[in-house]
């Protein structure tokens, strides 16, 4: 299996917020960004994995500023780490606010998915090759992660 850069896998996706995506007061479910970025994750890590992958777990979701309906959200993923059959994805999200032009970082968080065989079995993932600092950086931090959850169990 061959090894696979972090830009090989980058994914960016972007959805317009509609008022069935809102709560009574304007401002965006958290739950609707949540299943975007489950949606942005898979797409990011079947790209590294090339198979099905389904996510593990959820960590260390930020909600920094609210989201309204009318903006533009976009969602803007990369592979952190890589284990045997697990990838950890980062999601940075922000808002753009079309009328005046305006984008804001809004949310942070990081999904942690697993490679599976079309029966469901978990399957080997290509390791990954980090080529910058910021690269370095993040890997560092999702071994940190990793090792907290670990602990954890």
């Amino acid at each position: 299996m061959k090894p696979k850069k972090v830009r090989e896998s980058k994914t960016e996706m972007g959805q317009l917020m509609m008022p069935n995506d809102a709560n009574h007061a304007g401002f965006v479910h958290g739950g609707v960004i949540l299943s975007i970025a489950d949606k942005v994750a898979y797409v990011c890590a079947s790209r590294h994995a090339e198979s099905l992958c389904v996510t593990m777990s959820v960590d260390q979701v930020l909600f920094k500023k609210p989201i309204r309906v009318g903006e533009l959200v976009q969602f803007k993923a990369s592979v952190n780490y890589v284990g045997k059959t697990s990838v950890e994805v980062g999601i940075k999200i922000f808002a753009e606010d079309l009328l005046h032009g305006t984008v804001r970082h809004t949310n942070s968080c990081y999904f942690t998915m697993v490679a599976t065989d079309e029966k469901g079995h978990k399957k080997r993932v290509p390791e990954l090759i980090l080529d910058s600092d910021e690269e370095r950086r993040r890997n560092a931090e999702a071994k940190e992660r990793r090792e907290f959850s670990l602990s954890r169990n």
